[in-house]
């Protein structure tokens, strides 16, 4: 199926988490972005990527029934359940994943409107000989370190700062022994920088923003509404 040199990706996407600033009764993955669901949209982009053999789609354990009948006819999609932490997740869709896996790509559920072309380009950084690859994107705002009393102490050099998104992709062993110690995390990059491994970054995609908040999902629905006009129209 794929045109990659490093053995078998697959791509584990998180969707146990409730997303409570949203301000809506579901689980965020699980919300609407016109006919299809955040999760629905992730799942595609990873699939019609060509360079993503399998995904593994993590679900709260009261949904995971409903979701494995909607994938009952995708035998490239598995469903697990997650945990209570989003890093919990992130080992159980690992222990789906199966230990035949040579990378794993994790990305976020919110991330619906990424595209296909984000995991191709992630991919070819790891088959291209990096261990740890994140797409990222250049900071356009003045950016403050501040303390505890919102005090500044200090003015990063933006120049030398991106705003990390996912996919992430990793060597597959490399991913499983940043998770080794049960720890938690936003971010599975982190984890593998705690281990001294060189992360590379790729370009992002303005696209690949994360649904968290309802401003986002208005954008959101604004700019699906553009892109199936555009479509309409060409």
């Amino acid at each position: 199926m794929t045109s990659h040199r490093s053995g078998r990706v697959v791509a584990l996407i998180p969707a146990a988490g409730m997303g409570t600033r949203l301000g809506l009764p579901i689980p965020k993955a699980f919300v609407k972005l016109g006919e299809r669901t955040l999760l629905q949209r992730s799942v595609s982009a990873a699939l019609s990527s060509g360079v993503v053999d399998q995904v593994v789609v993590i679900v709260p354990a009261d949904l995971a029934e409903q979701i494995t009948a909607e994938y009952r006819s995708r035998p490239d999609v598995t469903v697990t359940v997650g945990g209570a932490e989003r890093s919990d997740s992130v080992r159980a869709g690992l222990a789906a994943a199966g230990t035949d896996t040579e990378l794993v790509l994790v990305h976020d559920a919110a991330r619906a409107l990424t595209p296909p072309a984000l995991f191709a380009a992630v991919v070819a950084a790891l088959d291209a000989g990096a261990r740890a690859v994140i797409p990222g994107l250049p900071v356009a705002d003045t950016l403050k370190r501040v303390d505890h009393a919102e005090t500044v102490l200090d003015t990063p050099d933006r120049a030398e700062l991106r705003a990390i998104g996912t996919p992430q992709g990793f060597d597959a062993d490399l991913l499983r022994r940043a998770h080794a110690d049960g720890g938690d995390a936003t971010d599975d990059a982190g984890l593998v920088e705690a281990l001294g491994v060189p992360v590379q970054v790729v370009p992002g995609d303005p696209l690949a923003f994360k649904i968290t908040t309802p401003f986002d999902l208005r954008l959101a629905q604004l700019l699906l509404v553009d892109s199936v006009a555009r479509v309409e129209d060409s």
